[in-house]
């Protein structure tokens, strides 16, 4: 049985889905003012990840994953840019749809915009200020009164003691207690707004994914997602918002993945160690990146540098070279399913049952590689791309990846120059000029392109 674990009981649990067979899952996406970073690189694969596996576990899976289209961030960066709002949104979302698909990244069931839901949002806060749970303030906003909802802080395990005693912001005089929250907030000039109950505005960041998420998995649903920055307030917020609303759970197993550091320090842009996602890309080859990303457990800090990349292109290559060097031809037999009463895939599942442990399951392909370059096994082949696939991993023509995978657009050795330089060899080994045979061979060499002669010719593979 699978178990995750759940930060809200903080605790691995046998996942039960509320209706059998079916899996409704809601993961915070991004905020689109700018280019995706590493963090959600992170979430992205993660969760694409969860749901691979539960829908290759046999669930029927709703996977909905929200855009904020909408806050003070990008109300401040259009203005800036003296651009509309629509254009900046338009103009981030699909770099980061560019950036998904790069690292193989499938698109969840329902990626739902908050500009376009703020009506469900509006009658949410309509729902909490009637129970008591919400009121408006002269300025015209509308807070959420946190000291009246009891089970605030049971996700994050803060009290309301404990959060007032570390209050240290400046005092908002229309709000009746600090920790109050904002669920609506009055029109200002030259922001967006719409009409609402407590007059023109627009809503506030936590109100829309308990909206959303109830409009497109009801109520009460199996999972819900994000990164562990998320988990106070946003999220806690959220339960706030939604139980408070109806009076009952929200969501039966919060998950959390870990932070990303950059040489073992916290990412940000102020210490100049901020990388976006198509920056890493200019430099290593996506798969390299999905690869790195899930070879790490999902709950584990994440630690980028350029070395740890390195290592994962190497670890990466290995797999392939595996691959390529078991490749069997026709006489491989391709299989559309998997044994999982086979020995390595019994231990791959049983990893990914142990609350997605990606970590053990990277290692079940190690060990089917190096079965595979003993005995170059058609079965163990196949399996070995078939596990692979459960990831994302893998999918390439290994004698593609291992001559293309790491090429950027100004390289000085591209495919057709390598190709003239293994026929020079070929000649000059033809008339026993083995001084420049050797010095071509070390000339490519130096390049990080290595030769591999065999009975059927050279070949060759980036290093």
């Amino acid at each position: 049985m699978l178990k995750i674990h759940n930060s809200l009981a903080r605790e691995k649990q046998d996942f039960i889905p509320l209706t059998p067979g079916k899996v409704k899952m809601y993961v915070c996406g991004m905020t689109v003012y700018d280019y995706c970073h590493l963090g959600h690189a992170r979430m992205m694969v993660v969760f694409d990840m969860v749901q691979r596996w539960l829908r290759t576990s046999g669930f029927d899976v709703t996977y909905i994953r929200n855009i904020t289209d909408v806050d003070d961030k990008i109300i401040k960066r259009a203005q800036e840019n003296n651009e509309s709002i629509e254009a900046l949104t338009m103009r981030f979302i699909q770099a980061m749809e560019e950036d998904a698909a790069a690292l193989g990244v499938a698109a969840p069931s329902c990626e739902p915009r908050a500009t376009r839901h703020v009506e469900d949002m509006i009658a949410m806060i309509r729902i909490l200020v009637d129970k008591n749970l919400a009121y408006a303030a002269s300025n015209g906003d509308v807070y959420y009164a946190v000291h009246r909802f009891p089970r605030y802080g049971k996700l994050s395990g803060k009290s309301l003691d404990d959060l007032r005693a570390g209050e240290r912001v400046i005092v908002d005089p229309n709000k009746k207690d600090p920790l109050d929250f904002v669920l609506w907030k009055a029109a200002k000039p030259g922001e967006p707004q719409w009409d609402s109950p407590w007059g023109r505005g627009r809503p506030g960041w936590h109100i829309e994914c308990s909206a959303m998420g109830e409009r497109y998995l009801g109520e009460h649903f199996d999972i819900h997602g994000g990164g562990q920055d998320l988990q106070f307030p946003h999220h806690e917020n959220e339960i706030a918002q939604s139980e408070g609303a109806h009076d009952h759970p929200f969501v039966n197993y919060w998950m959390h993945n870990g932070f990303v550091r950059v040489n073992d320090e916290k990412m940000s842009k102020s210490l100049g160690n901020f990388f976006t996602v198509r920056e890493i890309l200019a430099r290593y080859p996506p798969e390299v990146v999905r690869f790195f990303i899930l070879r790490a457990h999902y709950r584990s800090p994440l630690n980028y540098s350029d070395q740890h990349l390195d290592d994962a292109k190497r670890a990466l290559d290995r797999l392939y070279t595996a691959l390529k060097s078991g490749e069997a031809g026709e006489t491989a037999t391709a299989i559309d399913w998997i044994d999982w009463d086979e020995p390595y895939a019994l231990r791959f599942r049983e990893a990914m049952n142990d609350d997605f442990n990606t970590s053990d399951a990277v290692a079940v392909l190690f060990d089917l590689a190096n079965e595979v370059n003993k005995t170059a096994s058609p079965k163990n082949i196949e399996l070995m791309k078939a596990l692979g696939g459960v990831l994302g991993l893998l999918q390439q023509d290994p004698q593609q990846y291992l001559q293309d995978g790491g090429l950027t657009g100004d390289s000085a050795f591209p495919p057709e120059r390598i190709e003239q330089m293994i026929q020079q060899r070929l000649l000059a080994r033809a008339d026993r000029n083995y001084s420049e045979a050797d010095r071509i061979r070390k000339e490519l060499l130096d390049a990080g392109i290595i030769l591999e002669d065999g009975v059927q010719g050279t070949t060759w593979r980036r290093e």
